[in-house]
C-alpha cells in the first residue's frame, strides 16, 4: 500500500553507504495544516537516491511512499523502528486555471447587436 503527502523541501541531506552494498539518502518535508506544522523525514535507497538530485530546498512537493517497520533485537532488549520509503517525488507548481474556472459571462460581457448592411447570414 503506498500512500502520498504534500509539502515542501526543508532539508535534502547527502546520500550514505551504508555498506558496500546499500546506500540510503534522506529528505525532510514541512507540512503545515490547521496551524499545525509536522516535519516528515523520508529516505530513498539505491538507485533512488539520485532522484533528489534534481530538487531543492523550498521546492514544493507530492511525496509517495511506503511505510516500512522493522522489529531490531540486541543484548536482549527489543526496539521497533519505521522507515517511509519514498519511491515518487513529483514537484507541485502553481496549479493552472482549469477550464471552466473562469465566470460564466454576465448580461453585460454580451456584445450589443448591431444591423448592418453587409450582414449576408441567411437569418
Amino acid at each position: 500500500m503506498s500512500f502520498e503527502l504534500a509539502g515542501k523541501i526543508i532539508e535534502i541531506f547527502d546520500t550514505v553507504n551504508v555498506t558496500d552494498t546499500f546506500r540510503k539518502r534522506e529528505f525532510v518535508i514541512e507540512k503545515t495544516e490547521n496551524d499545525f506544522t509536522d516535519y516528515v523525514k523520508f529516505q530513498v535507497t539505491q538507485d533512488r537516491c539520485s532522484m533528489l538530485d534534481d530538487f531543492s530546498v523550498q521546492d514544493e512537493v507530492k511525496v509517495t511512499f511506503n511505510i516500512r517497520g522493522n522489529r531490531w533485537e540486541r543484548d536482549g532488549k527489543v526496539n521497533y523502528f519505521t522507515n517511509l520509503g519514498a519511491w515518487r517525488i513529483e514537484k507541485v507548481s502553481g496549479a493552472p486555471e482549469a477550464i471552466g474556472d473562469a465566470p460564466f459571462p454576465g448580461a453585460g460581457d454580451i456584445p450589443e447587436e448591431t444591423e448592418s448592411a453587409e450582414d449576408d447570414l441567411p437569418f
